[in-house]
């Protein structure tokens, strides 16, 4: 049991303060102390909870109960050795005890031998009448053998013993969706539902399934249930929010999130959300108010700084654009994300040296994407550096290993570097893999498209 400041039983625990602060030892029933260490393991105030350990067990010796709190503890620490070794004396003075059987479930999967911990519960079961608390266990037993199937069984039974576990429930659903059975599911919280029509958890779950089978108006119609059944439930108005959006209702869609932000602390996913159905509706002062409020709420969220950056860039407002993705890069300068769109908007604006400086950071983070490596080598290009281009080009083959626009564009900068067995080399290459590209060479390299050599090269492919 726990200790409540409005409760009588919260008397035991004030006397063993008390005497804490002072010399005196005082004497408590064996029970007393159960429930001081009990409520000191769930505060996490495991000093306390040794303290009243060795005092109990200083007045109670032989009391069971209290040195199986004591394996608790050396569960806690680690110590799994003294843990087994004081499992073992208890076992044999009381081998029907459960929670002997509970604590060496917990040393074997503390140990990774969850195979063992989960055989070890299975005899538990068959000592108590107290099966929901041990069917739990088991579950999170499989999870962590990533077999869920059999962890998704024994969460059921969780549920079939008390409806309102939705701890189990959850763990039932992310079952489901890691097996990709999303009909699967469906079906049993239609079912689950049958039996608890009021379960709000049930019809949020219910209508994010729903909402991964692209089927929105039922997935609509859950969410309305789960509001009917709580109507401060946070998650189902967001969740109702993103439906509208998908129905193109926005303006109900903000209406939703715009109840969000008065039943809780604003949250910057519902702030950017509105900004963005502003945007959607040709609002374009009110998008951009949201979007500046997302950022405000969250200067961690990337998705905000985005939003006002893709905002400015589709209004051909380069130079705010560029203000504000600078704002970003200067709070996460690890965001590959940011780095992309610096490199972008200072193409457009003809800042080519900062561009490519972007597509390189973007590259040394590792975005190996291969317009990543074609922009920032025709920067290199276009900024008179071969050689490094040359260097570009060749990092990305290693990834692209048959592309022919690489190719091409070795083999211009091999030419005009009058490297010409290296050019003939990639030439002959990008004619193999894909002589439409071949272009590449006019376009990129005009005057290494007049030459002879290259020039004899393109026809004899045609």
């Amino acid at each position: 049991m726990e200790f409540r400041h409005d409760d009588n039983n919260d008397l035991p625990l004030t006397k063993f303060e008390s005497m804490l602060k002072t010399n005196h030892v005082l004497f408590f029933d064996s029970e007393e102390f159960e429930n001081i260490i009990h409520h000191y393991l769930n505060q996490g105030k495991i000093a306390l909870a040794k303290k009243a350990i060795k005092l109990g067990l200083d007045q109670h010796p032989t009391s069971i109960n209290l040195r199986i709190f004591k394996v608790e503890i050396y569960v806690f620490e680690d110590k799994l050795t003294e843990a087994d070794k004081l499992l073992n004396e208890l076992y044999s003075l009381d081998p029907m005890n459960e929670e002997i059987f509970i604590q060496k479930a917990n040393v074997f999967s503390k140990k990774d031998d969850h195979e063992q911990a989960i055989q070890v519960l299975k005899k538990a079961l068959e000592l108590t009448d107290d099966v929901v608390d041990l069917y739990s266990l088991i579950g999170m037993e499989y999870l962590f053998l990533d077999k869920f199937e059999e962890a998704k069984g024994f969460f059921m039974k969780c549920l079939d013993e008390d409806l309102e576990d939705y701890s189990s429930l959850y763990n039932i659903i992310y079952c489901f969706e890691f097996l990709n059975q999303t009909d699967e599911a469906v079906i049993y919280l239609n079912e689950f539902l049958d039996k608890n029509p009021y379960c709000e958890v049930a019809w949020h779950q219910l209508g994010k399934q729903y909402y991964t089978l692209k089927n929105y108006k039922k997935s609509l119609t859950a969410f309305d249930f789960a509001i009917i059944s709580d109507d401060t439930f946070v998650g189902a108005y967001l969740e109702r929010g993103k439906v509208l959006e998908k129905l193109k209702r926005f303006e109900e869609a903000i209406e939703n999130y715009t109840i969000t932000l008065k039943l809780d602390e604003p949250t910057s996913f519902a702030l950017l959300r509105i900004g963005s159905c502003y945007e959607k509706l040709k609002k374009d002062d009110l998008a951009v108010q949201y979007y500046y409020k997302t950022v405000h709420e969250d200067p961690l969220l990337d998705k905000g700084w985005i939003a006002i950056t893709r905002y400015y860039n589709r209004k051909r407002n380069y130079q705010k654009a560029l203000y504000y993705i600078n704002k970003a890069i200067n709070i996460d300068t690890e965001n590959v994300t940011y780095w992309k769109l610096y490199s972008q908007i200072n193409q457009r604006l003809n800042h080519y040296e900062e561009a490519e400086r972007g597509f390189k950071k973007t590259l040394e983070l590792g975005n190996y994407e291969l317009n990543t490596w074609l922009s920032r080598g025709d920067l290199l290009i276009k900024l008179g550096e071969p050689e490094a281009a040359i260097f570009n080009f060749e990092q990305a083959v290693e990834f692209y290993p048959e592309n022919a626009e690489l190719e091409y564009r070795l083999a211009g900068l091999y030419f005009s570097l009058n490297e010409n067995d290296k050019g003939t080399f990639h030439l002959k290459n990008g004619l193999k893999h894909n002589e439409e590209y071949s272009f590449i060479i006019e376009e990129l390299f005009p005057d290494v498209s007049n030459k002879v050599l290259v020039k004899n090269l393109l026809k004899t492919n045609q």
